[in-house]
């Protein structure tokens, strides 16, 4: 099992910035990849972007392209998510997670969550 745990999340104003760090623990030898997800109330949940650990390629949503990046401290089992040029619409719960083969979109292909951190933006 991999255990994920994020932290980071908060409230800020329009334009501000915060940093989601994850961390993961376990048998972190079975995962190749970490995500990130959001999920806004009443919506469903989508992939912000994410990164393979081995030191891989990156994706990012079309959305946040520009505002937000992706970075991974390997020696520490973590990742992080740093959000820039916040906007009211990136409000929602930010979950990280770790699918056991390759990265996807699809959060049904995701086997391990951590519990979510919130994230407000206002405007």
């Amino acid at each position: 099992q991999v255990q994920l745990v994020e932290s980071g999340g908060g409230s800020v104003q329009a334009e501000g910035s915060l940093r989601l760090s994850c961390s993961a623990s376990g048998r972190v030898s079975d995962i190749q990849c970490m995500a990130w997800f959001r999920q806004a109330p009443g919506k469903g949940r989508e992939v912000v972007g994410s990164i393979y650990t081995s030191g891989g390629s990156i994706y990012l949503t079309d959305s946040v392209k520009g505002r937000f990046t992706i970075s991974e401290d390997n020696t520490e089992n973590t990742i992080y998510l740093q959000m820039d040029s916040l906007k009211p619409e990136d409000t929602a719960m930010y979950y990280c997670a770790a699918p056991v083969g390759a990265c996807t979109v699809l959060p049904r292909l995701y086997k391990y969550w951590g519990q979510g951190t919130q994230v407000t933006v206002s405007s």
